[in-house]
Formats: structure tokens, sequence, C-alpha cells
């Protein structure tokens, strides 16, 4: 391709994830999807845009009509390329994608996560102490970022200090998502790749000879002992993790902090009764989640809800356009701690629902205990100034957010 797409402008609708604009606020433009079937795109490959509720459901259910291995020759192939030809737990299906689930649910059983606990809160503690030093922080880089990343960091069992170079790496690979299909991946983005990878193979070759109560070292016994994980499998694993175990609760943490700053009514609701936290991450998640969209493969031609979808179409996924369908949630505009149902898709659904779900709602739930207790007022320093998203439609996160407080 020559760098230049041709997205669907058509009058009814607008889609072009590649658009800042676009990226800066899609959800507009995710209103007329929910007035009938999937519609079809053509960016250079075809490709199905599916936003309600029930049809993302129906998809995500079905991981054999809607692969998550991503074909060599699809439009995203230069970004999956740099992960290698080795499966990940994202991009598989069973009964690779059950192998390699299994070998790490039992690190992240409730259990495990509630001995987490204890150590969040300290981390937690002491970088809003940090924060508090001045009248206003930068909500993402003062706690958003380096929150999750020390705490996947330490479960790794890697030095919690080099979160900078980890929080590097990880939003390197996230701006990967930026790059027009056909056109190859920055050389600054494939370095972070490859430093990355780097790194963790060296800790796993430590892990092998020094073993230690960390996760890796768990995941280099089962490759060592039951031929469980290969060698390759293994590292891929082990970076997945660090990227997934902490970009989508710093994108949560940063969105859901936006929306209480806009929503100056739920956040007074919230300080009058702290026991509404949980459902208000809840909300947080379906409002504007961490995830806009995840990616499948239709495996041969299928329907869905009417619209005929050929073997071979990419399908968009849109979680965050499901979770404002108004057939699913009423008022879904409205941002309400007190929804209830609120079955949303945030985390995904069926076989590859977010494994880390627990954790990120843990890390959630004390950030933002930590900052209700911490500061009496707790507000947005420009509630009308502009904002910086990073350059993903994929996994929606701020760049920045200035916070004030008295």
């Amino acid at each position: 391709m020559n760098g230049v797409i041709e997205t669907a402008s058509a009058p009814e609708f607008y889609f072009n994830p590649w658009d800042e604009a676009f990226r800066a606020n899609p959800y507009p433009h995710y209103k007329p999807l929910y007035a009938g079937a999937p519609r079809h795109l053509d960016l250079g490959f075809p490709l199905a845009l599916v936003a309600r509720y029930a049809d993302v459901r129906q998809v995500l259910l079905d991981p054999q009509l809607f692969s998550s291995v991503q074909p060599k020759d699809s439009a995203f192939a230069n970004q999956t390329d740099a992960f290698g030809d080795t499966p990940t737990v994202l991009q598989s299906d069973p009964p690779t994608h059950t192998r390699l689930r299994r070998l790490v649910s039992r690190d992240f059983t409730p259990r495990r996560i509630r001995e987490l606990e204890p150590r969040i809160r300290q981390i937690a503690a002491e970088l809003l102490n940090k924060a508090a030093r001045n009248r206003s922080f930068d909500l993402m880089a003062d706690l958003a970022n380096p929150l999750p990343v020390m705490v996947i960091a330490e479960m790794l069992g890697v030095p919690a200090e080099k979160y900078e170079t980890f929080k590097h790496w990880s939003d390197k690979v996230v701006e990967a998502d930026n790059t027009l299909p056909g056109m190859p991946i920055p050389e600054e983005i494939k370095n972070a790749f490859n430093e990355l990878r780097a790194y963790f193979a060296e800790q796993i070759a430590r892990r092998r000879k020094s073993p230690g109560p960390d996760l890796v070292s768990a995941l280099v016994a089962a490759h060592d002992e039951a031929e469980a994980l290969s060698a390759e499998e293994l590292l891929q694993f082990v970076v997945l993790l660090l990227l997934a175990g902490n970009e989508t609760t710093t994108n949560l943490i940063g969105n859901g902090t936006l929306a209480l700053g806009r929503y100056p009514d739920q956040l007074a609701k919230l300080r009058a009764n702290p026991g509404l936290l949980p459902n208000a991450i809840e909300e947080m998640l379906r409002y504007d989640g961490p995830v806009q969209s995840t990616f499948r493969i239709a495996t041969r031609d299928c329907e869905v809800d009417g619209a005929e979808i050929k073997s071979g179409t990419g399908v968009f996924v849109m979680l965050a356009a499901a979770n404002r369908d108004p057939a699913a949630f009423p008022e879904p505009d409205r941002f309400d701690i007190t929804r209830s149902p609120n079955d949303h898709v945030a985390f995904g659904e069926g076989i590859h629902f977010c494994i880390g779900a627990g954790l990120a709602r843990l890390e959630a739930s004390i950030a933002f205990g930590a900052m209700l207790e911490r500061f009496a007022r707790l507000r947005l320093a420009a509630p009308e100034g502009p904002l910086e998203y990073k350059g993903s439609y994929f996994l929606r996160g701020l760049s920045r957010l200035e916070i004030a407080f008295d």
C-alpha cells in the first residue's frame, strides 16, 4: 500500500482509527453502527465492523468461527510480526490457547491477587506522597503509569525501579497500533521490541540457574519440568505479561479519573458512599474502557445478524461501542456509578476474557481509594482543556491528565 487509507466516509458513518480526531472521541461515530447489521469496509482489505452488544458477544463466544490467529497476509501482519512467529495467548486458538492460558492462570487466581494487595497499597501510597508535594500533579506520570508497571515488574521478579524503562518499551509497542496497514513498523518501535525481548531472555536464563518465588521462575519451571512451554513461547509470554499487565490498568485509572472529573455529581456520590467504589470501577470500564476494540478473522463464510461475512474477512470487534449500545445499556452516554446491572464487555468475553481482570480491578480500586482518602478536593486542573491521547485506537489511554487538589 502507498500509505493512503481509503476509509468509509459515507454520510451515515465514519470509521478511521488512524485519524487522530477520531481516536480522541470515537463514541459519536459508533452511534450509526447500532442502527443495522455489521457494516463492511474496504481499507485495502475486507473488513467488518461489529459494534452492537449482542453481535460482539456472538463473535467473542465463537472462537472456531472467528479466529484470533492473524494470517501472515493480514493488514496488521507488520504489527504482529514484531512478536515473532510464536503464538501468544492473545493471538492463538484452542488447543494452543488452552495450554498457554492454563499455565499462567494459576498466578492470577483470586487468592494470589489478594496476596498482592498490601504491596499495591504501599506502592500507591508512596506515589501519592510524592505527588502531594505540589498543588497539582500529572495523574498519568505520577500514578497511573508507574503503579501497574511496578506491580507487574515485581510479579515478574525484576527491579521495580526499572519501571521507566519498561514504560518506555510499552509505550513504543502501543505506538505500533498507529502504523498504517501495509506500512513498515518504525525502527524505534522495532528496537523497543528487541530490547524488551533481550532483557527478558537474560532474566529467563538467570531464573533457570537461580529460581525465585516470582512468576518468571514459575514459568521457567513449567518449561523445564513438563515441556509445557517452548523456549520461545516462554519468552513471548513474559513479554506479553509485561505489556498487558500495565497498559490496561494505566488506561483504566486515567480514563476513570477523567470521567469522575467531568461528572462531579458522581464524584460527590462516591465520596459520600465509598462502598460504591467497586460499582464505580465497573462503570468506568463500561463508559470509557481501556480497550476500544479487538480483532478476529472469519474462518469461513458466515452471518452476523443478517450481514454476510466472507471467509478471511477481518473483524473489528468493537468492545467500547458495545458498551454504549442503547439496546443493552439505558442512557449509555451517561456516566452513572450506581448503574445496575452492568454486564459490560470491557475485558472481553469467552475464552479470551482478560486473565488479569482481577488484578486490574484491584489496582484501580486501591488507586482511587487512596486518592479519595488523601485529597479532600480532587478535580481536573483544566476541565475544558484539550486532552492528549496515546497513538493507539485499540488501547485507549491518555498521555497526561493534570489534577488539582486542596
